[in-house]
């Protein structure tokens, strides 16, 4: 009687466990996927290993620890936001404006489309010197630099210009994904707030805004913020006659 080998065990999906190429791309992705699921806290290599059928030892060839793939997932994020960097642009017309309002709609996009990478994002490169982030996150900084120079600007007015467009587009973010309703069952804005908590004597203004905080508009508040922001830079880095100052 012949004896049939025993069949290889096979993943869902079909496939052998750990058979074929597994790229950064691949792991990225996996991880990026379990980020937006359950958190970065979620991630591990042993997590990652196992949603990807492979030994999580072979993973660090192309992340030597999880510092180096939370970067990854970073730059994969910021990849998608575009900018165009090589345009032709005038300091006294909307060009930049226009093209820096498109930026600031793409990165809302991504950080509501991604929220739990936004500390990846907002908040951890901050504990990093500028010059040993992840090339992937300074892309950015360096597209929109070029923009600004293309349109006139000096370096170091574009390099403001940045810094107060991500100041505020960080800012905004952090703002619009906390979370603002504290009983969502309750119709009066102030018990749905839990503003009624504050002492009145001390907050009337705060509790008095209370219909206003409720009907918070993520997206409207980003279009007069940025109107707002670009109407002072407008007026704070060109002249009357439309130079740069």
């Amino acid at each position: 009687m012949s004896m049939e080998p025993a069949p290889r065990a096979t993943r869902r999906g079909g496939g052998t466990p750990g058979v074929g190429p597994i790229t950064r791309h691949r792991i990225l992705e996996v991880a990026l996927e379990m980020i937006d699921r359950d958190g970065v806290e979620s991630l591990s290599m042993r997590r990652l290993g196992k949603a990807l059928d492979r030994d999580p030892m072979t993973l660090y060839r192309h992340a030597p620890n999880k510092a180096a793939l939370l970067d990854g997932v970073a730059e994969k994020v910021l990849d998608q936001l575009e900018i165009d960097a090589g345009g032709q642009f005038e300091v006294d017309g909307s060009d930049w404006v226009a093209q820096l309002r498109s930026v600031a709609r793409g990165f809302r996009r991504l950080a509501l489309d991604h929220p739990n990478v936004v500390p990846l994002l907002v908040t951890r490169p901050l504990s990093t010197p500028l010059g040993l982030r992840p090339l992937g996150t300074l892309r950015p900084l360096e597209a929109v630099l070029s923009l600004l120079t293309r349109a006139g600007f000096t370096d170091t007015e574009a390099l403001h210009v940045y810094r107060a467009l991500f100041g505020f587009l960080n800012g905004h973010i952090l703002n619009e994904l906390q979370e603002l309703v504290e009983r969502p069952e309750e119709t009066d804005d102030l018990l749905r707030l839990g503003l009624h908590r504050l002492p009145i004597g001390d907050f009337p203004l705060l509790r008095g805004l209370a219909p206003v905080l409720a009907a918070y508009d993520g997206e409207a508040e980003l279009e007069r913020g940025l109107d707002i922001l670009f109407a002072g830079l407008t007026a704070t880095l060109t002249d009357p006659d439309g130079a740069a100052a």
